[in-house]
C-alpha cells in the first residue's frame, strides 16, 4: 500500500499522484468499449463526416487491414450500424454506407418535424438553467464555426443539439427513433452544411430556439423547431441541386478520439 506518496518502504522516493485521464484518451477508450464498438465509432465518423459516401460498399478486409484489427470487430461494427441506419447489409453482395433518394429523405424529414415538435416543447418544460447554459454553449461555438467557415465541425455540434434536446424530453424510445433518423438522413444533409450561406441561417434558428427554451415558452419551442427541420429539409434540397454552387475541400479526416 503507498502511503503520503511514498512506497512501502521507506524509501524516500515519491511516487506521482495518479493523473487523471481525459475520455478521449486513446488507452481509456479502449477501456471503457469494446473493439467492435471502438470500429463502429471510427466508421460513424467516417460516414457522418463524408469520408465514406453514400452508395459505396464498405469492404470487411479493407477496413480490418486500415484499422489494424481482426475481421470479426469489423463484421459484428456493421450490424451495429445497420441497426443505426448507417449501412445496409446486402446477402452475398456486401455492405453498402445507406443512401436516401429524395422521396425517402422528405418522409423523414416530416417525421423528424413532428418528433422536433415534441421534444423543444418538452425541452421547455424540463430544462434546467444548467442545461440551457449548456444549450448556449453549442450555439456560441456554432457561431464560431460559421465565422471560421469550418462545416465539419458545425455539423458535429448540430447533431448534438439536436440529441442534447431530444434527451431533454426524457423520453427514452424518442432519443433512440430519433437517433436513427438523424443517422438516416445525415448524408443527405451533409451537402448542405458545406454551402456557406446556410450556416447563419441555421445558427439563428439554433439562437431563437434555445431563447425560447430559456424563456419556458414551450408552444414557442414547439413550433421553431418544427419549423427548423422543415426549413433544413429545404437547404439539403437546394444543396443537391444541379448548378448548385460546390463545396469547399474538404478537411483531412480527424481521429474520433482526438475530436474537439
Amino acid at each position: 500500500m503507498v502511503e503520503d506518496g511514498f512506497p512501502p518502504g521507506g524509501g524516500g522516493t515519491a511516487v506521482a499522484p495518479a493523473r487523471a485521464v481525459p475520455d478521449d484518451d486513446p488507452i481509456a477508450m479502449v477501456r471503457s468499449h469494446s473493439l467492435p464498438s471502438l470500429v463502429g465509432r471510427e466508421l460513424t465518423h467516417r460516414i457522418l463526416a463524408g469520408e465514406l459516401a453514400a452508395g459505396s460498399k464498405l469492404n470487411e478486409a479493407d477496413i480490418a487491414l486500415r484499422l489494424g484489427v481482426s475481421r470479426g470487430p469489423v463484421r459484428e461494427a456493421f450490424r451495429a450500424l445497420e441497426a443505426a441506419g448507417l449501412v445496409r447489409l446486402e446477402k452475398n453482395r456486401g455492405v453498402y454506407v445507406r443512401e436516401l433518394s429524395g422521396a425517402e429523405a422528405d418522409e423523414i424529414f416530416e417525421l423528424r418535424a413532428l418528433l422536433d415538435e415534441f421534444a423543444g416543447r418538452k425541452a421547455a418544460q424540463h430544462a434546467s438553467a444548467e442545461d440551457i447554459r449548456t444549450l448556449t454553449a453549442m450555439v456560441e461555438r456554432m457561431d464560431e464555426a460559421t465565422r471560421q467557415g469550418d462545416a465539419d465541425s458545425y455539423f458535429e455540434l448540430n447533431l448534438a443539439f439536436h440529441d442534447r434536446i431530444v434527451g431533454l424530453a426524457g423520453n427514452a424510445k424518442l432519443r433512440e427513433l430519433y437517433r436513427r433518423l438523424v443517422n438516416e438522413l445525415a448524408l443527405y444533409r451533409r451537402a448542405s452544411f458545406d454551402h456557406a450561406a446556410n450556416l447563419p441561417r441555421s445558427a439563428a434558428e439554433h439562437r431563437a430556439i434555445v431563447e425560447r427554451i430559456a424563456a419556458r415558452q414551450s408552444e414557442g419551442a414547439a413550433k421553431l423547431l418544427s419549423e427548423h427541420a422543415m426549413a433544413s429539409r429545404e437547404r439539403a434540397r437546394l444543396a443537391r441541386e444541379p448548378g448548385a454552387a460546390d463545396p469547399p475541400p474538404r478537411r483531412p479526416h480527424r481521429s474520433p478520439g482526438r475530436r474537439r
